[in-house]
């Protein structure tokens, strides 16, 4: 760390840093949703199924955010409990217009849930029910009651409508998530 660095850090000019783990299952648009949250010099024209993750990073108003966006795909989902340790928050992202996967959906986020690394921790969870541009697309409210959102009484959660594409319903989602992270971070 330089100087400046150390300067901007001190005097609180610096934003504190957090990661968060970017789950769901394949094709919920995780991917997108990053590339959306990017700088618009750092954004992917081509948006491509990740294998295995990416580690990208994106700023909200008061928190630099690493986050490892996670496979979806089924081989690959063993991978996300490896990255439970580290993070101080997670994302799930839900194709709320995949009605079919809902259940898998609702199994991974309590086999998530009940996980030795997750459960003690009060860590927040932000909900993305995204594709709500698609003409099939469940509300955010039936998304969390299909995934039994109201049972999760040990960690604070918000769900939002989001349209990858647009980025409609983003912002409000990292707004909360840094809101929460704040308190983690700062006790760092």
């Amino acid at each position: 760390m330089g100087i400046f660095d150390s300067l901007a850090k001190w005097l609180g000019l610096k934003k504190k840093e957090a990661n968060v783990l970017v789950v769901g299952l394949d094709n919920s648009g995780k991917t997108t949703i990053i590339n959306q949250l990017k700088p618009a010099e750092s954004k992917s024209h081509d948006i491509v199924p990740t294998i295995g993750f990416t580690v990208e990073k994106f700023s909200g108003k008061s928190l630099s955010f690493t986050a490892f966006d996670m496979s979806g795909q089924g081989r690959y989902r063993n991978l996300w409990e490896h990255y439970y340790k580290e993070c101080q928050g997670i994302i799930f992202v839900i194709d709320s217009s995949d009605r079919l996967r809902m259940v898998v959906a609702q199994e991974e986020l309590e086999q998530l849930l009940n996980h030795p690394d997750i459960v003690g921790k009060r860590i927040p969870i932000l909900f993305y029910a995204n594709k709500m541009d698609m003409r099939d697309a469940l509300s955010a409210v039936k998304v969390a009651h299909l995934l039994n959102l109201d049972k999760i009484s040990t960690k604070p959660w918000h769900i939002c409508a989001s349209n990858a594409l647009t980025g409609e319903g983003l912002s409000e989602g990292v707004e909360w998530i840094t809101g929460q992270l704040k308190e983690i971070v700062n006790a760092k």
